[in-house]
């Protein structure tokens, strides 16, 4: 049975690279405006810079936080050159990921079977694709999956899921429309420990109209699968849609509100210029961020690499 690490492949980076490219030359844009015509990093140039950050969805704390170790360095080397601006920047945002919670392995204890991952998150985010796409990797690693779909107050949530369990060749526990969501959760756990699963994914209703009622529903779902598995769900992974930038982070502040998250995937960064609010939303809510989409292939949710990321947002074309 393989329980991997992550060993970050010349495909993924490059598929990487091509996910993060319009947020990259956005980005490289604003700051070539911000620098026109100057020399060296001045206070002017700083202002400039910050609007850059807040303007590329980073977000204001964390921006702010940048600017301070930017500017204690620009303090300390008294003179310091626009060309080296762009180094600077890269390293500061680099070991600012790196001091946040971060995994760089998919977190599978093999003496906790079935693992049993709750997937949370509003609708539309790329939810069920995410638990298609997580399914997939799994098997493809060995492991044997099985998937729950909770949330049963949408038709399509659960026949989308039916069709990624068809997809992937994974079985899938359903139950009728209007369910009981927490019911759906320990029948499939149930079947995945009758069946010796190693992995259990269940998808939730992803509704934010009334915040008391969707804790209430996450909390019971919890609850009953502990009948079974006293220390599930072993991981809440929230999904967030990355191309709605700061929507991102009102999502991240309802859903860790509602319940315990404890590992963080940020979806659609191939189709938006926003990439840089997996930098804000990692530092904000300190919270791992797990993975990222950067692509429609099954292998283009990625396990979140800070280092690479850094690396594919400051690339120069």
């Amino acid at each position: 049975m393989s329980w991997f690490k992550k060993i970050f492949k010349q495909e993924e980076k490059d598929s990487l690279d091509k996910g993060l490219e319009k947020s990259s030359q956005s980005f490289f844009e604003k700051i070539s405006r911000a620098v026109v015509g100057k020399s060296k990093v001045d206070d002017e140039v700083l202002d400039d810079l910050e609007e850059v950050l807040i303007s590329s969805d980073v977000g204001v704390e964390t921006t702010v936080k940048i600017m301070r170790r930017i500017e204690e360095r620009v303090s300390r080397d008294k003179y310091m050159n626009i060309s080296e601006l762009h180094t600077i920047l890269r390293e500061e945002i680099s070991g600012l990921l790196l001091e946040n919670p971060h995994v760089n392995t998919q977190n599978i204890n093999p003496n906790k079977r079935p693992y049993i991952i709750m997937v949370v998150g509003v609708n539309g985010v790329g939810k069920t694709t995410t638990i298609g796409k997580l399914a997939h990797q799994f098997k493809a690693e060995g492991l044997k999956v099985v998937l729950g779909a909770a949330d049963t107050f949408r038709a399509a949530a659960v026949d989308q899921l039916v069709i990624w369990s068809q997809r992937v060749g994974v079985p899938i526990v359903k139950q009728f429309m209007g369910a009981d969501p927490a019911s759906v959760a320990f029948d499939t756990v149930q079947s995945a420990v009758a069946q010796d699963a190693d992995v259990v994914l269940i998808d939730t209703a992803g509704r934010l109209h009334n915040k008391v009622n969707l804790m209430n529903e996450l909390s019971k779902i919890k609850r009953v699968m502990q009948k079974l598995i006293p220390e599930a769900p072993h991981e809440v992974l929230l999904v967030l849609d990355g191309s709605t930038g700061q929507n991102a982070f009102e999502q991240a502040k309802q859903f860790t509100a509602a319940t315990e998250v404890t590992a963080l995937a940020v979806t659609k960064l191939d189709g938006t210029a926003k990439g840089g609010v997996v930098i804000g939303i990692s530092d904000q809510f300190q919270i791992p961020v797990k993975y990222i989409g950067v692509g429609e292939k099954m292998e283009d949710l990625q396990l979140f690499d800070a280092k690479a990321f850094v690396d594919s947002f400051f690339q120069k074309k």
